[in-house]
């Protein structure tokens, strides 16, 4: 297809509130017209977490003053829209249904095309809204509630080669956090108490290193972290700053190693795929982290690989990444009526085994 296509995103999974347009010219890059996120830290400060009930009532209170900043910001209005692309899972479902009922609303009031989007696929396609990376790409999504090792070869199509059997990295800084006393959201406050710290003063954990294949496990090495704060508080009848900031260092620095390895042997299987231009992408907000892109990259060096990462911005929850997906499985022929449903879980590897079992709403991942 040919068609200039101007979309509309909607983004209300978990706690950030956002609304963006991104337009496409094919032949070109992308472009990000407008990306507005209003963020709900304050709201889940005093409980070291998100507060499901809490985060829906927000999104339900934000999302049309999201909607209406994004247009503006674009100079738009919802006439000059081709389509309207929203999360429809996976998330925190009263979160999910906000975003997915505006944007039926808005369809119906317009008649504009309404695009379901999987939250993962946004991730895993913000390297062809950053910088148009050619498939098949290897990608390691990586964020507070997801960790998996993913071969993109369309925008509808891939193949998971492993993930986390627990804890995702994302969820295991934020828990770091909390034990140290540390506020949220956990992975930029320990990113920063790491940088002065000793990451060889404590020698925690690599889970499932002995193990073939790419699959992951935190929840151990958050645990190690756990017994050695109570073993400071029963000697010393607590912990220094330094002693916190040691924590954090060794912490990062082990799920660094985790992450690199894994990633070592996943670059080995996608090699198999024979991509004329091998690229590792990286995405989700655990991709901020600078120990942890320093050491990827440093393995794509190596490697001969391309590395790709979004910048800060498009690394956490972000409506652009959704406006694009949309996009892309618009021109891909997808359409959605209003029986779109909001969704709790959605894998993107239909074919996959469940990585952390499943229910009776589907696997979790």
């Amino acid at each position: 297809m040919t068609q200039v296509l101007t979309f509309l995103g909607l983004e209300s999974s978990c706690d950030d509130t956002a609304a963006a347009v991104v337009r496409h010219r094919p032949g070109a890059l992308p472009e990000i017209l407008s990306s507005v996120v209003i963020a709900q830290t304050d709201l889940h400060a005093a409980f070291g977490g998100v507060v499901p009930e809490i985060a829906a009532r927000a999104h339900a209170e934000k999302l049309d003053h999201c909607t209406e900043a994004a247009l503006a910001q674009a100079g738009l209005s919802l006439q000059a829209l081709d389509g309207i692309a929203v999360t429809a899972g996976p998330g925190l479902i009263g979160g999910v249904l906000s975003g997915v009922m505006l944007a039926k609303g808005l369809c119906a009031a317009t008649g504009l095309p309404l695009i379901g989007v999987n939250h993962l696929a946004g991730h895993a396609l913000t390297p062809r809204l950053t910088e148009m990376l050619a498939f098949p790409y290897l990608m390691l999504l990586v964020s507070g509630g997801h960790c998996q090792f993913l071969i993109a070869t369309g925008p509808e199509d891939f193949t998971r080669l492993g993930g986390t059997i627990d804890d995702a990295p994302g969820e295991a800084f934020d828990k770091t956090a909390k034990l140290l006393g540390l506020p949220q959201p956990g992975g930029p406050a320990v990113e920063r108490e790491a940088t002065q710290g000793d990451a060889k003063r404590f020698a925690f954990p690599r889970p499932l290193l002995n193990q073939p294949g790419c699959d992951m496990s935190f929840s151990g090495l958050k645990t190690a972290l756990l017994r050695a704060r109570d073993a400071f508080i029963a000697e010393k009848g607590g912990i220094t700053v330094q002693d916190r900031r040691d924590l954090c260092a060794g912490f990062q620095a082990a799920v660094a190693d985790v992450l690199t390895e894994k990633t070592r042997r996943a670059v080995e299987i996608y090699a198999e795929f024979g991509p004329h231009k091998p690229a590792l992408a990286v995405a989700g907000g655990v991709a901020a982290n600078q120990a942890i892109r320093t050491r990827l990259t440093a393995l794509c060096a190596a490697r001969g690989l391309h590395f790709s990462a979004p910048p800060l911005p498009l690394c956490t929850d972000n409506a652009a990444m959704i406006a694009w997906a949309g996009i892309e499985r618009f021109r891909a022929g997808h359409r959605d009526d209003f029986t779109l449903a909001a969704r709790p879980r959605w894998p993107l590897d239909q074919n996959a085994a469940p990585m952390i079992g499943s229910g009776k709403k589907g696997a979790k991942a």
